[in-house]
C-alpha cells in the first residue's frame, strides 16, 4: 500500500484514546491516495467558526465505506476519539451516539435513556470538552433529514458516506467514482496474490467497469478457485449475455450483476447450502447480523434452513465459503455476518416473488426466535440492540405470524424502556398502519400496538394525544378482549397514567382501584403486573391527598417487590423505595423520610449509578425531605447537584428537570436567597403550561410558589393576583378540599395580611384550617402551618383570646419539632409567617 506523506502532520504518532466500532481495514485496499488527500484537506478546512462535515458520495459498490475506513485508520493518530455510526436507519444513530457517553464522562444509556444520552453526547462534542480532536463517521447516511439533527458542529471532524446526492445541498461533498484503470490493475494484482500480466488485469477491469465491489468478488473467486483471467472472462461474458436478455437486476451496473452471478453460480455448484444461507442474509438489514440468530434459530420451523441450522458443522462450512468468495464478511471477534447492501439487492431481485416471501418469513421467524423475552430486563437489552437494525429492512411489519408480531412489540417496548422514544414511535406507528390494513383495526395485535403507542406518547410528553389513544384503546380492549384480559389490564394502567398526566387524579384512582380488585381476584395477585397496579394506586392516593393510604400501599408494594424473585428490576425497586420515603414525608414524618430517603438514594448510587434517572429522583426527594426537616444547607447542596445533573441529562424542558428546578428554588428561598430563587422559579414555572397544560394542577400549584417569592420580594399585590388565579384553577380541577388548593389558600392568606386586609386573611385562614383538619388531621404540618399563620391574623383583627388559645394549642403540637429545631415550629414560636410551597411529584 502506498502511504500518504505525513510530513505536514505535527501531531505525534499515537493511538486515539477511544476507538470504537470502526471496521477493520480491507487488506487489499490500494490506490485512491488522491481521494484520501482531498478528503484530508477538505475535512480539515476550518471556517470562521468550526470545521465543516464532509460527505463521500457515489454509486453503490464504489468503495465509499472502505475509503472512510482507510481514512480513519490512516489518520487515527490525529484524533483522541474516533467513532463509527451506522446511519442508514434513524433508529441506529442515537444508539451509536449514546454509546459514547461513558467515554465522555457522561452517564450511560442505562441511566438516562438513548435519546437523552445521544443529545448529551452531541452537546459535549460540540463544546470540545473533554475532547476537541474527534472524528465521527456516519456511514450510509441516505436521508439528510434523518441524520442531520445528530451531527455535532464543534471542533472535531464529521465524515459522511452516502449514495444520495442531496448531501451536496448540506455539506461539502467529495464524489467517489469507480477505480481508475491503474487502480483497478493494482487492486486485482494484489487481490489475486499471483503474477498477472497488466494486460490481463486491464481486460478484466474493463469488463467489470472498474467497479471496486465487482473487482473484489472477481478477485476472491479467482484466488479461491485458481481460475485464470480468460476462464473468468468467459464465465462473465456468459452471465452478462444472459442478464442482458432478461434478468438483469434493474438499477445496478451490469458488471456488478454479472460478477456476482459468476460467484454465486460457481459456489452453488460447490456448496449449495452456502447460497441458501446467503439468500437468507439478503433479507436482513445491511448491518452486521448476529451469529446467534442462526444458532438460536436451529429449533425454528424454517423449511429452507432447518437442515443447515441443525448441523453446526455444515453452517460453519457454508459461512466460511461465503467469506472466501467475498460474498459475506464474517467477523469472528464480534460473531457477526455482514453482506453488502448491493449484493443483498441483487440476491433479492434474482428470486421469484413467492421465494422472496418465503425467505423473508423465515427471517422473521429467526429474528423472533433469537430475541430476548423480557424487554424490561436491562441485562437483555444488548440482544435487542443487535437485532433492531434488521426490523425495518426485513419487512417485519408485513408478517402476520404471531411470533413475529410478538417480537415486534418486544422491540418497541425495548426502544421505549431504553428511552429511544422517537424510534419506538416510528416503529409502532408503522406496525399499526400496516397491521390495520391487513388484519383490521379491531385485531388484538393492533390494539396491543396502540397500548404501546400510548406509553410512548407519554414518554415524549405528548400527554393530550396519549390520553386520546389510551381512551379509545381501552374501550376497544374491553369490548373485544374483555375487561379482565391481561392486555386490557395493562391498558388500564396506561390510561390511568394518562389521567394523572392531565390532572384527573380522582378518575385515575377510581380506575386503578378497579384494576387492583381484578388482579386480587385473579390467578397471580402478587405478580409484577399486580404490584405495578398497587404502586400506581399509591401514587393516586398521594395525588388525591390521602397520604396515609398512599404510605400504606407504597410500603406494601416495596416489601412485596423486595421479596420477589422475578420481574422486578433494581430500578423498579428503587422507585417503590423512594415513593415510600416521599409518602412518609407527605405524612409529615420528616426525620423518618430523611432516613428512608438516605437508604433509597444510597441504593440507587450503588446499584444504578449516581446519574441514573431513578437515583436522581431519589436525590431530589431526599433534598425536599431534608429541607422540610430543617437541614437547609444539605438540602440546598443536594438540590443544586440534582438539578445540574437533570439539566445535563434531559435539558430544561423535561418534567423531572422542571421539578428539580422548583425544588432548587424552594431550597434557595428557605436559605434566604430570595432573588436567586425567584429567577429559577420564574423560568421553570413558565415551562409548565407547555408540558402539562395551563389548567393542570402542577401548573397552578407552581404559580403559587412564584407568588410566595413575589410577596417576599415586596410585591404582595402581584402575589395576591397570582394566588387568586392559581387557587381558582386548582379548585376547578381538584376541588377546594385538595392539598394543593389549601396550600395555595394559605399563601393567599399571607398575601392579604401583607396588604393589610386582615379580616379577609382571617376569614380565609379559619376556613382553610377547618378543611385541613378534616382532610389531613390536626397534627399534619399543613394544618399546623395554617394555624400558626391564623394566630397572627387573629391578633391583627383584635381577637386576642382566640389567638392565644390557638397559639397554645399549636405550640403544644409543635413541641417535638421545636426541640429538634424544625423551621415551621421556630417560625410559629417567633410569630413569623410560614410559607407552604409545592414540590411536584412524578406522575
Amino acid at each position: 500500500m502506498v502511504e500518504l506523506s505525513h510530513a505536514a502532520n505535527t501531531v505525534p504518532e499515537r493511538q486515539p484514546e477511544i476507538w470504537e466500532k470502526v471496521p477493520p481495514r480491507n487488506r487489499n485496499f490500494t490506490g485512491r491516495d488522491d481521494l484520501l488527500l482531498k478528503l484530508r484537506q477538505g475535512i480539515s478546512t476550518v471556517t470562521a467558526v468550526v470545521p465543516q462535515p464532509q460527505a463521500l458520495q457515489g454509486w453503490g459498490g464504489v468503495g465509499k465505506t472502505h475509503l472512510a475506513i482507510e481514512y480513519a485508520h490512516r489518520y487515527r493518530s490525529h484524533y483522541d476519539l474516533v467513532w463509527w455510526i451506522p446511519a442508514d436507519q434513524r433508529v441506529l444513530v442515537p444508539s451509536a451516539l449514546a454509546a459514547m457517553a461513558p467515554h465522555l464522562g457522561l452517564p450511560p444509556v442505562s441511566a438516562t435513556g438513548v435519546e437523552e444520552a445521544a443529545e448529551a453526547v452531541r452537546r459535549t462534542l460540540q463544546s470540545g470538552d473533554p475532547y476537541r480532536r474527534w472524528l465521527l463517521i456516519f456511514d450510509n447516511a441516505e436521508e439528510p433529514g434523518q441524520v442531520e439533527e445528530f451531527i455535532p458542529r464543534g471542533p472535531g471532524h464529521v465524515l459522511i458516506t452516502s449514495r444520495n446526492p442531496k448531501w451536496e445541498d448540506h455539506f461539502e461533498t467529495l464524489q467517489v467514482d469507480v477505480f481508475t484503470r491503474e487502480e483497478s490493475v493494482a487492486f486485482l494484482k494484489k487481490r489475486l496474490r499471483r503474477e498477472v500480466p497488466d494486460a490481463d488485469a486491464s481486460r478484466l477491469a474493463e469488463q467489470l467497469g472498474d467497479l471496486p465491489l465487482a473487482l473484489e468478488q472477481a478477485g476472491a473467486l479467482q484466488y479461491e478457485t485458481g481460475m485464470s483471467v480468460d476462464e473468468y472472462l468467459e464465465q462473465l461474458d456468459e452471465q452478462a449475455s444472459r442478464l442482458l436478455g432478461a434478468n438483469r437486476a434493474p438499477g445496478y451496473p451490469l458488471s456488478m450483476t454479472a460478477a456476482w452471478k459468476v460467484s454465486v453460480s460457481l459456489l452453488e455448484d460447490r456448496l449449495p447450502e452456502a447460497i441458501t444461507v446467503l439468500r437468507c442474509c439478503a433479507f436482513f438489514g445491511p448491518e452486521p447480523i448476529p451469529r446467534d440468530v442462526f444458532r438460536k434459530g436451529n429449533k425454528a420451523v424454517v423449511p429452507r434452513l432447518s437442515a443447515i441450522l441443525s448441523d453446526p458443522i455444515l453452517l460453519a462450512t457454508a459461512l466460511s465459503e461465503l467469506r472466501r468468495f467475498a460474498l459475506a464478511r464474517i467477523e469472528p471477534a464480534t460473531r457477526t455476518i455482514q453482506v453488502h447492501r448491493l449484493v443483498q439487492a441483487l440476491l433479492r431481485d434474482d428470486l421469484r416473488e413467492e421465494d422472496q416471501r418465503e425467505i423473508r418469513h423465515e427471517v422473521h421467524v429467526l429474528l423472533a426466535g433469537s430475541a430476548p423475552n423480557d424487554p424490561d430486563d436491562t441485562d437483555r437489552w444488548r440482544g435487542f440492540e443487535e437485532l433492531v437494525a434488521h426490523v425495518a429492512p426485513s419487512g417485519l411489519e408485513e408478517c402476520t405470524d404471531r411470533r413475529a408480531r410478538s417480537f415486534a412489540m418486544r422491540m418497541v417496548r425495548y426502544l421505549y424502556r431504553s428511552g429511544n422514544y422517537q424510534s419506538a414511535h416510528s416503529f409502532v406507528t408503522s406496525f399499526i398502519e400496516r397491521w390495520t390494513e391487513v388484519s383490521g383495526p379491531d385485531h388484538p395485535d393492533v390494539l396491543v400496538a396502540h397500548r404501546h403507542l400510548g406509553n410512548i406518547l407519554r414518554g415524549l410528553g405528548q400527554y393530550a394525544t396519549a390520553y386520546e389513544v389510551d381512551h379509545k384503546t381501552l374501550d376497544k380492549m374491553k369490548e373485544i378482549l374483555g375487561p379482565e384480559h391481561a392486555e386490557t389490564l395493562s391498558t388500564i394502567n396506561g390510561y390511568a397514567a394518562s389521567l394523572r398526566a392531565r390532572g384527573d387524579f380522582l378518575a385515575a384512582r377510581t380506575l386503578d382501584q378497579e384494576s387492583r380488585v381484578t388482579y386480587m381476584n385473579g390467578p397471580e395477585p402478587t405478580s409484577a403486573s399486580a404490584l405495578r397496579v398497587v404502586y400506581n394506586l399509591a401514587l393516586d392516593y398521594a395525588l388525591t391527598s390521602d397520604y396515609t393510604e398512599a404510605r400504606r400501599l407504597h410500603q406494601e408494594t416495596y416489601l412485596a417487590q423486595s421479596d420477589a424473585t422475578d420481574g422486578i428490576s433494581k430500578g423498579t425497586l428503587l422507585l417503590s423505595w423512594n415513593s415510600l420515603a416521599r409518602a412518609v414525608r407527605l405524612c409529615g414524618d420528616y426525620t423518618e423520610a430523611c432516613d428512608l430517603g438516605e437508604e433509597a438514594y444510597a441504593y440507587g448510587v450503588q446499584e444504578l449509578t449516581l446519574d441514573h434517572h431513578y437515583t436522581l429522583l431519589a436525590a431530589k426527594d431526599l433534598s425536599i425531605a431534608k429541607r422540610r426537616a430543617g437541614e437547609i444547607s444539605e438540602a440546598l447542596e443536594l438540590a443544586h447537584d440534582t438539578h445540574t445533573r437533570f439539566q445535563r441529562l434531559f435539558g430544561d424542558g423535561h418534567p423531572d428537570t422542571m421539578a428539580a428546578a422548583i425544588n432548587l428554588s424552594n431550597a434557595l428561598r428557605a436559605a434566604g436567597n430570595i432573588d436567586e430563587a425567584f429567577a429559577i422559579a420564574e423560568k421553570a414555572v413558565a415551562r409548565y403550561p407547555a408540558v402539562y397544560g395551563p389548567d393542570h394542577p402542577y401548573t397552578n400549584a407552581c404559580i403559587g410558589n412564584l407568588a410566595i417569592l413575589h410577596r417576599l420580594r415586596g410585591d404582595a399585590a402581584v402575589a395576591r393576583a397570582l394566588n387568586e388565579k392559581a387557587r381558582a384553577g386548582l379548585i376547578t380541577k381538584v376541588s377546594r378540599n385538595h392539598h394543593y388548593s389549601l396550600s395555595c389558600a394559605i399563601s393567599l392568606q399571607s398575601d392579604l395580611a401583607a396588604l393589610g386586609e386582615s379580616d379577609e386573611a382571617r376569614e380565609i385562614g379559619e376556613d382553610t384550617l377547618g378543611r385541613l383538619r378534616d382532610l389531613l388531621g390536626e397534627n399534619h404540618f399543613l394544618s399546623l402551618a395554617c394555624a400558626g399563620n391564623l394566630v397572627l391574623d387573629l391578633r391583627a383583627t383584635g381577637a386576642e383570646k382566640e389567638a392565644e388559645t390557638l397559639y397554645a394549642d399549636t405550640m403544644r403540637k409543635y413541641e417535638r419539632p421545636l426541640e429538634i429545631g424544625h423551621p415551621d415550629a421556630l417560625f410559629a414560636s417567633q410569630g413569623r409567617r410560614i410559607d407552604c410551597d409545592f414540590d411536584p411529584p412524578p406522575i
